[in-house]
């Protein structure tokens, strides 16, 4: 049921949804809204970025929870290093993700909560 032209469009796709959670550095949340809109539009379409997207969105909560949990351990100093770390940590696996799936390899995040099945 693809509505893509090519494999290649559908890993395009797939790889805009794990892209898209770049967008934490445009807006707050955007690490989530961003992945979520575009796997929602496409999840339908393609069993490859229904899961990618699903992947994207697990990794980005995870991330989310953590970097709350960091922010409140601000308190007793250790939360601005986890932070930083964090941030870090975020921006290199997305970038493994996009070029893994522009590969057309698997990449599973380290770290990520299964949410979303």
């Amino acid at each position: 049921m693809s509505e893509f032209a090519t494999p290649n469009d559908e890993r395009n796709w797939a790889m805009y949804c794990h892209l898209s959670a770049l967008a934490m550095f445009i807006f707050p949340f955007g690490n989530i809204i961003g992945p979520l809109i575009l796997w929602s539009m496409k999840k339908d379409h393609s069993a490859l970025v229904d899961r990618e997207g699903k992947k994207a969105l697990n990794f980005q909560i995870s991330m989310s929870i953590y970097l709350f949990v960091s922010a409140f351990l601000i308190i007793i100093g250790i939360g601005i290093l986890l932070l930083i770390a964090l941030g870090l940590v975020n921006l290199i696996f997305v970038v493994m993700a996009v070029v893994k799936t522009l590969t057309g390899e698997d990449y599973e995040y380290p770290l990520s909560i299964k949410i979303l099945n």
